[in-house]
């Protein structure tokens, strides 16, 4: 009884974490270039229990001796980066990757973070400039990493399909050109989530995850202006994995109460 009740303990555990990981993707249905969580389990290393002496083995059996008994189950989880739909908004600093796989490069405390979302603001800076920001004020980078900065007079702003930022002022004169810092994933499960709708790399010395799309790699780069990207959650999917997760929760809750009214049955003979 204890066996079975640590084992319904190890999976209620893990059970619980996949409620919690498909809550967050339930969340985050309305996100800009969120990419939902997958979630799976696999079963931990099974016990051995040897229940007869070899010396007795039977003739012509086919499998040793003993009960091999499972310990629970163990959550397993990857980021699922397929395209999400395009939603046009006609704002001008607004923008959607069409192909997946591709990151817009953000600094965020000091360090390059990636994202899905193309929602930019401009900031005015202290030099008098106009900074290229996300939603959370976090500087956007241009192709060589620095942050991408325009002139004060910044109004008209096209970004073509390769990724390319040019401003003009209110005389139809150039303003700024830059081209946006753009990465492709080599390695999908090396970026991890952080927060505010960023990734990092698993690994920052790993040198093959990411590939800066510049020169005439840039020709790979595919964009629309006045448009985003929304997250890729399925909510019915969602809802209905929740569902199979709570029964699950309940079957193993069940087989904690049964084994404890097993072991106060046991405790009770005289």
């Amino acid at each position: 009884m204890l066996n079975s009740m640590i084992t319904a303990s190890n999976t209620m555990n893990q059970v619980q974490k996949q409620l919690d990981i498909i809550g967050h993707n339930i969340a985050n249905v309305d996100t800009q270039g969120f990419k939902r969580t997958n979630t799976t389990f696999g079963e931990l290393v099974r016990q051995q229990y040897d229940n007869q002496s070899d010396l007795n083995k039977e003739v012509g059996r086919s499998t040793d001796f003993g009960i091999r008994q499972g310990v629970g189950a163990q959550l397993m989880q990857n980021v699922v980066f397929s395209q999400g739909t395009i939603k046009k908004t006609e704002r001008n600093l607004d923008f959607a990757f069409t192909k997946p796989g591709q990151f817009l490069k953000v600094e965020a405390d000091g360090q390059t973070r990636y994202t899905r979302s193309g929602a930019l603001y401009l900031s005015a800076e202290a030099n008098g400039k106009l900074g290229l920001v996300n939603a959370s004020g976090q500087r956007i980078l241009d192709e060589n990493n620095q942050p991408i900065l325009l002139n004060e007079n910044a109004s008209s702003i096209t970004i073509s399909a390769n990724g390319t930022l040019t401003a003009l002022d209110g005389n139809g004169q150039p303003a700024g050109t830059v081209n946006l810092g753009i990465v492709q994933s080599n390695k999908s499960q090396s970026l991890v989530q952080t927060n505010g709708n960023l990734y990092t790399l698993l690994n920052p010395n790993d040198q093959t995850a990411v590939t800066d799309l510049t020169g005439a790699a840039r020709g790979q780069i595919s964009v629309e202006q006045g448009a985003l990207e929304m997250s890729n959650v399925d909510v019915s999917k969602e809802m209905t994995d929740m569902l199979v997760s709570q029964r699950a929760y309940q079957f193993n809750a069940k087989s904690i109460t049964i084994g404890d009214q097993m072991l106060g049955l046991i405790n009770s003979v005289r």
